[in-house]
């Protein structure tokens, strides 16, 4: 399978073109994959960077694991998603697969996790900085204060633009659960980042 590339296409998913190159993969072609990997790889190591919070070394590593998997099981692919979203469900289950291989290896050694010890690091903020980047700081800030459920369920339906029903596909929760966790998610970051709302004017 070829690996993916480094440079990043820009513009959309581009789902609607997946059908003439996937079903050539599906027959075996591993250079219609690649077109394929160089397609969505940008978003996956998105979402991926998002998970592992910050540390582009093992998100790269484990878009990698996603795309090998996704080679292996291209046959299987029904159309039952989106091709994106069903990559993006590969990658959350290489996720978890980590995060558990993570803990077991922490709970031996008592080492601090790479990501924790990168969010410790960026905490420590410059003063000086101007309005719109203190703004997307505490924008960032405000999204790592919430729930992990809730902080994943915005990333995926915001960030990777997905639909509800995807987002819960996703995740391996129900839909109803899925808006529940945006819901509070959203009133939650409203009242963190009040301070950013406009100001109100009153009438004459």
């Amino acid at each position: 399978m070829p690996a993916p590339a480094r440079a990043e296409p820009a513009g959309g998913r581009g789902d609607d073109d997946d059908a003439s190159p996937l079903a050539a993969a599906q027959r075996g072609d591993p250079n219609t994959f690649g077109a394929l990997v160089m397609r969505h790889q940008s978003s996956v190591r998105r979402q991926l960077r998002h998970l592992v919070r910050g540390s582009d070394a093992v998100a790269d590593e484990l878009a990698q694991d996603t795309f090998v998997l996704a080679w292996r099981r291209i046959g299987e692919f029904r159309g039952e998603a989106r091709l994106s979203t069903w990559l993006h469900r590969i990658a959350y289950r290489r996720f978890l697969m980590h995060r558990r291989r993570e803990a077991v290896r922490i709970e031996t050694t008592g080492e601090v996790p790479a990501d924790e010890a990168a969010s410790g690091a960026a905490g420590t903020g410059a003063t000086g900085i101007d309005v719109d980047v203190a703004r997307r700081l505490d924008v960032e800030r405000a999204l790592a204060g919430l729930p992990e459920a809730q902080r994943l369920a915005l990333f995926h339906c915001f960030q990777l633009d997905l639909s509800h029903e995807e987002a819960a596909g996703v995740l391996g929760i129900p839909v109803g659960t899925l808006k529940s966790h945006v819901a509070r998610g959203k009133a939650r970051l409203r009242e963190a980042l009040a301070a950013w709302a406009p100001a109100r004017t009153e009438p004459p």
